[in-house]
């Protein structure tokens, strides 16, 4: 009897490992299958290098002050700071790449050197993403490297959802030059 319990019991802990591991592979895959080549285009890759040329010299109070300002501005007709991140052909890319994958994209976001968004397929409740994980294990670690959330319930989608994140690079240097998140739905991973 003991030892069919604890033989039971390694047999449960071992699916449960497969089931973790599942999800991780799945998203390796995606990263591999989509977010690695959207992170490359041309359009994303110059909206990137533009920004980076506008931000290189912001400081915290700066960046905090964007931050503020950004959030004071979500769902409200008059979005000076949101505006120029919506409205872009990087975003319209994004947009076209949500669309293209019919729903298991959520949503897609790209951020410069700062963390700072500079496109994004829609609105983010805030500007700064440099103090998060999405943006401090990509970016600040270099090229190829990635992030993957938990999978989370999203309220703004009402679906479970995970989020895959990787480094965008100079494609003439290999330096690392800002991040991409895609939200990805949770049942596309399963």
């Amino acid at each position: 009897m003991k030892r069919a319990l604890v033989l039971s019991t390694f047999l449960s802990t071992l699916a449960g490992i497969a089931q973790a591991a599942e999800p991780a592979e799945a998203m390796q895959q995606f990263l591999i299958d989509h977010v690695a080549g959207w992170a490359h285009a041309p359009v994303v890759v110059a909206a990137v290098q533009a920004r980076n040329a506008e931000t290189q010299g912001y400081d915290a109070a700066r960046i905090d002050e964007l931050d503020q300002m950004w959030r004071a501005e979500v769902g409200s007709a008059n979005a000076p700071t949101i505006d120029p991140v919506l409205f872009s052909e990087a975003s319209d890319f994004l947009r076209a790449q949500v669309n293209d994958m019919g729903g298991a994209v959520t949503e897609i976001f790209v951020m410069d050197a700062v963390g700072l968004n500079v496109a994004s397929s829609d609105t983010t409740s805030d500007y700064w993403q440099g103090d998060e994980a999405k943006w401090q294990q990509t970016y600040s670690v270099g090229a190829g490297a990635h992030h993957f959330s938990e999978i989370e319930f999203d309220e703004s989608s009402q679906t479970y959802q995970a989020q895959i994140s990787y480094t965008i690079t100079d494609p003439a240097t290999g330096a690392p030059i800002g991040a991409i998140t895609v939200g990805v739905n949770a049942e596309s991973l399963m």
